[in-house]
């Protein structure tokens, strides 16, 4: 695309996996938000190269990744798998963009800001190896309500449980969840041991076990001592963020039959005593949270209603039975839209008002 007279002097952007599942998502993002850029360029894999994506109410060329693709971007936004990120953002950076990446590769570098804009803003302009990395999409469903009330309360633990929607583990995720509702749909399984397991099969895709009429007390890959990456990517991800290297953080992740949508119980422990009502105050007036509670009228947020939208929803707010220190909250955010794409635009936003400073 060739930017026009109304975009010149804007920054160019260039888009790293476009054609992927977030990138689809992101591609919308970007024509929905207000128009920063000026060119955006898309860029995929070889295999990828010559398809056409709307971006901006325009169709654009997929072009193949390559080094002479990032010469003159100023912002390149990747979602590709770790392995493709740590080779390709060094290069875009060498070639002068500020690179936001969406993978599990620079997360905890040191040198690389893990940035959530409604959270820590400021670690944005601290990037010595010009990158700028996006959070896991189960950190983003809870952080940013976490992070209004750590600095209201002072955080000093953090107990989660995670019910994971299946387009965390990407297309595969969701094919094989229809796949298997297919096979169980409008039969009695999951009323006796291991029907539903007979009936699936093999065919349990990019799970250890039948997702479909079950819940799976597993998500990444198996870390030391019976842990999984995904719950050590929250425990280690939200300390990075908050700026609390030495919080004590205990993390469940369950894969739950859900196409799109993580859901989170939250146990968080502060400084002092904390009350519901300030709680509330902090949650409904928090930017890019929506405070969604009232059991009585069994009004609290589901992934059903809020898949598709931005913001994180909180509900459930209740002061702990048993220490006046803690907060018990419900939270549902969206893994392709915060989780993923919206975060990184709004990362990207930022980097492209620091370079105009």
């Amino acid at each position: 695309m060739t930017p026009d007279a109304g975009r010149t002097g804007r920054p160019t952007l260039a888009v790293v996996g476009a054609t992927g599942t977030v990138g689809a998502v992101m591609l919308q993002i970007l024509s929905q938000r207000a128009d920063i850029w000026g060119d955006i360029r898309l860029l995929a894999s070889p295999r990828s190269a010559g398809r056409k994506l709307a971006v901006r109410g325009e169709e654009v060329e997929v072009t193949a990744l390559s080094e002479d693709a990032f010469d003159g971007a100023d912002v390149a936004l990747f979602d590709v798998p770790d392995e493709v990120a740590a080779q390709w953002a060094p290069v875009a950076a060498a070639r002068g963009a500020v690179v936001v990446d969406n993978s599990g590769a620079f997360r905890m570098d040191p040198d690389v800001p893990l940035v959530v804009p409604e959270v820590n803003a400021h670690a944005v302009r601290r990037r010595p190896r010009g990158i700028v990395a996006n959070p896991d999409c189960t950190t983003l469903s809870m952080i940013v309500a976490l992070g209004a009330l750590h600095a209201e309360f002072g955080l000093r633990e953090l107990v989660v449980s995670s019910y994971q929607a299946v387009s965390g583990a990407g297309r595969a995720g969701v094919e094989t969840l229809r796949r298997q509702l297919s096979l169980v749909a409008g039969t009695e399984l999951g009323t006796h041991p291991g029907d539903v397991r007979r009936a699936v099969g093999d065919d349990t895709g990019p799970f250890p076990e039948p997702v479909a009429l079950n819940v799976v007390p597993w998500a990444g890959s198996l870390r030391e001592e019976g842990w999984s990456s995904e719950e050590m990517k929250v425990r280690d991800e939200s300390r990075k963020i908050l700026g609390l290297p030495s919080l004590p953080v205990a993390v469940t992740c369950v894969r739950v039959p859900v196409v799109t949508t993580h859901a989170l119980t939250v146990h968080a422990r502060f400084e002092g005593g904390v009350t519901v009502d300030k709680a509330r105050e902090i949650l409904a007036t928090a930017p890019g949270v929506v405070l969604f509670d009232n059991p009585a009228a069994g009004e609290f947020p589901t992934p059903a209603d809020v898949v598709g939208t931005d913001p994180t929803w909180v509900g459930r707010v209740r002061r702990a039975l048993d220490d006046p220190t803690a907060l018990e909250l419900f939270v549902c955010g969206d893994n392709l839209r915060k989780g993923a794409a919206l975060n990184t635009v709004q990362i990207a936003e930022l980097v492209a008002a620091d370079l105009r400073a």
